[in-house]
């Protein structure tokens, strides 16, 4: 029976109904013993009392238990929330019919059974205040269904969109470390050039350290800002390697901020892409600072752009500016004028993740 099923209850009615369904019919059936005797229970005796109860009793058992097989059977035949329109009028004219129904088979199973000894009630009387009380009971339902659903529909909707944007970040993650692979290869072409079969090998070996950082990232979206700065300083490294003193890089990171959240790679990226489009050499060192200032970290260098570019992707930028506008409200802010380039990064708290 879908009374005593509590999966029953819960997937037609949206809720376990069981305790709402006893206490209705209480409140219920006190309140039809008013409309009919008012009162019995402080105008006759106990027993007189108690009978005249269990009548009003029987009635609202009846009433409600009619009802809400009909309520239920509505909802498996319209389900959606779409569907109120068809399902809400049908069920107030079963309302209606319900109460009419029993109403008259019930005073003429009593009046057969008590003959001229049982007070039929005016109909009117009864009947008109009990149709009101089974619509708002039934209301309640309603509310109650209609609440639950679009609660769930509202959680599904947005299960949907983090799969979505998870799916955008999987992009673009997976978008970054090709991104820095291709200008990795581009730079140890250049040392092989220009360098020595030594030098070339140890480039390689720096070259495996960093990429075994990537690899322990796995899938993260967001990493503590002291995991970047490590991932960071050993690309410098790798680069010092190359370039020695003409690329000079400083560092103002408050300890307190080391815990701040930050996408993975991104101030690598922004390091490799100011190595990668401007001079270093000699006469024209890079000088680039990485600093930490109202919660963001800033990456500043002079331009000194190269008159020959190495081939680009061009995407380094862009991807940190899309997998932040994913994940937060906080946008990437580029400044650039003849003389510096500089972009700031907002770091992020677990709360805003």
């Amino acid at each position: 029976m879908k009374l005593f099923s509590k999966a029953k209850r819960i997937k037609y009615l949206a809720f376990d109904d069981i305790w709402f369904v006893v206490v209705g019919i209480l409140l219920l059936s006190f309140v039809t013993d008013f409309l009919f005797s008012g009162g019995s229970f402080s105008r006759r005796p106990f027993f007189e009392a108690v009978i005249n109860w269990s009548v009003s009793l029987m009635f609202a058992t009846v009433n409600w238990l009619i009802i809400r097989a009909i309520l239920i059977g509505l909802r498996k035949r319209f389900p959606s929330l779409k569907d109120n329109n068809k399902r809400i009028p049908l069920l107030f004219l079963s309302i209606v019919t319900i109460v009419l129904m029993v109403d008259f088979s019930g005073n003429a199973f009593l009046g057969f059974i008590f003959g001229d000894s049982y007070n039929h009630p005016l109909r009117s009387r009864i009947v008109v205040p009990i149709i009101l009380i089974s619509t708002m009971t039934m209301a309640i339902y309603e509310s109650i269904y209609y609440y639950i659903r679009l609660k769930k529909s509202i959680q599904e909707e947005e299960q949907a969109k983090r799969a979505i944007v998870q799916a955008q970040l999987d992009t673009l993650r997976n978008q970054a470390q090709p991104h820095f692979f291709f200008n990795t290869l581009n730079t140890l072409r250049d040392i092989i050039d220009q360098n020595t079969k030594d030098e070339a090998k140890e480039f390689v070996d720096r070259l495996a350290d960093i990429y075994r950082f990537i690899l322990e990232a796995g899938e993260a979206n967001i990493i503590p800002l002291r995991d970047e700065l490590k991932f960071a300083r050993a690309y410098i490294h790798v680069q010092n390697e190359r370039f020695g003193d003409n690329l000079r890089v400083t560092w103002d990171i408050p300890e307190v901020d080391l815990d701040k959240l930050i996408i993975p790679m991104s101030l690598q990226l922004l390091l490799e892409n100011a190595v990668k489009h401007n001079i270093v050499s000699k006469s024209k060192p890079l000088e680039v600072s990485v600093r930490v200032n109202d919660g963001t970290l800033t990456v500043h260098n002079r331009l000194q752009p190269k008159s020959t570019q190495l081939p680009s992707t061009k995407l380094g930028l862009k991807n940190i500016q899309d997998r932040y506008a994913l994940i937060s409200e906080s946008l990437v802010k580029v400044h650039r004028n003849e003389h510096y380039f500089e972009v700031s990064l907002p770091l992020l708290t677990h709360i805003e993740e």
